[in-house]
């Protein structure tokens, strides 16, 4: 269990000042110049030691990402991005973040920004946002009245300027490229790659997207060094996480813990336990809706981390937990999230477009049990179709959900089938 010392965000929960002064009080901007002291390539090589994976789902490392960036610039201004458009079922921890330790998000712009050559960070926020806007605004504005951005911030010879970019709440600009587009105050679609953002990105200079935890936890890293960071957590799963745990618990939360705890001490520790007690639990999904749900018997020894997880088929993501007791109706459940994504696709390529549709139209069928058994098996093929033959992620998040529902629960889909025949042979006969 992570101690209260090795915590980086000491205001989740919004119980202290998250103004400037306070933000001070706890540590943030503490030597800032220092850390731009020490240069960009060693900002980078720290982040790379630290093991930091991206924290908006696909654990990419981050500062590998940085050193993509050009490091001469060839007369083109260059960019971060941060991408605070947090749209994923089940998934609430950066909107802490903006809400109760805004300062640390905007210390991690500059920082990240100095290390890539940028000398502008725009921060996409989700639209619907809005006290999270103003609490981030104001954050921004304070910083630029104390010096800390600006034209030298923090005394370091470093221009530096946060812009923030309020979106319309579309969950398809969650993904990077797409959120890209909106910006430049187009229609938000995923662009092919390459080129990649960092050769081409925003207004067709190097950009680097990052998430909104991966940037205000490099801070914190810098100033309390690498190998602190790296000894926590499991090899190439270091660090800490913030963990959202919803649904079927006696306490739902936010929390800071290392990765790679197991769910189960996750879930009894800091969220009181499933409803009803351990026993009573159906499935999880461990990382926002679009990863694959996983059965009680692999909730019971599976580690929280994105190797562990990828090992049992299913994946970190986001690190939003959704747990499911035996109250739950599995297959309506996993209905309702093919209806999001059928209406969050773009429409741009055609297996998305045609088959979160189609995926959307069977579900609501099976709900019912208004199927026949060799249709399962149809939607299964459905989902392949449309998995990894997207320009953007989004195809593999609508067919994932199903995907892991007909891996564990297969029988319970076939029995759902089974009793609505059962309740309509006989006015079937009569007719």
């Amino acid at each position: 269990m992570l101690s209260d010392k090795d915590r980086i965000f000491t205001n989740l929960y919004g119980l202290h000042d998250w103004r400037l002064a306070g933000a001070q009080a706890r540590g943030d901007w503490d030597g800032t110049a220092a850390i731009l002291a020490r240069g960009r390539d060693a900002i980078i090589e720290d982040v790379k030691a630290s093991g930091l994976r991206g924290r908006g789902g696909a654990g990419f490392p981050t500062g590998m990402k940085w050193s993509f960036m050009p490091k001469q610039s060839d007369g083109r201004p260059s960019y971060l991005v941060v991408n605070a458009d947090e749209s994923e079922p089940g998934t609430c921890k950066d909107r802490d973040i903006l809400r109760h330790d805004p300062h640390k998000l905007v210390e991690g712009c500059l920082i990240a920004g100095f290390a890539m050559g940028a000398n502008t960070a725009f921060i996409y926020i989700r639209g619907e946002f809005y006290n999270e806007y103003l609490h981030l605004k104001a954050a921004i504005d304070e910083a630029y009245e104390a010096g800390l951005l600006g034209p030298d911030a923090c005394g370091s010879g470093w221009a530096f300027d946060v812009r923030v970019h309020r979106g319309g709440g579309a969950y398809i600009c969650g993904e990077e490229s797409a959120l890209l587009e909106s910006i430049e105050g187009k229609k938000g679609m995923p662009r092919m790659k390459p080129p990649f953002p960092a050769a081409m990105g925003l207004y067709g200079c190097p950009t680097t997207v990052n998430n909104v935890e991966s940037i205000a936890v490099t801070p914190t890293i810098l100033r309390r060094g690498a190998d602190w960071f790296s000894g926590l957590g499991r090899p190439k799963n270091t660090g800490t996480k913030i963990f959202c745990i919803s649904g079927h618990v006696n306490r739902p939360c936010n929390v800071e813990e290392e990765l790679g705890i197991p769910l189960r001490e996750l879930i009894d520790k800091h969220a009181g336990g499933v409803r009803g007690g351990w026993d009573n639990l159906l499935a999880v999904i461990p990382g926002g809706s679009s990863v694959p749900m996983l059965p009680k018997s692999v909730c019971d020894t599976v580690l929280m981390d994105y190797d562990s997880l990828r090992d049992v088929r299913s994946g970190l993501g986001t690190a939003a937990v959704i747990v499911m007791d035996k109250s739950t109706d599995l297959i309506r459940a996993i209905a309702r999230l093919s209806a999001f994504y059928k209406h969050e696709s773009c429409g741009q390529c055609t297996p998305c477009r045609e088959g979160t549709g189609w995926m959307m139209r069977m579900m609501n069928r099976l709900v019912e049990g208004r199927a026949e058994i060799a249709e399962i098996d149809l939607l299964e093929q459905v989902t392949r179709q449309v998995e990894g033959h997207t320009i953007c992620a989004l195809g593999d998040a609508a067919a994932w959900p199903i995907q892991g529902l007909m891996r564990h629960f297969r029988p319970l889909v076939e029995q759902r089938i089974r009793d609505y025949q059962a309740r309509t042979a006989p006015r079937v006969a009569a007719e």
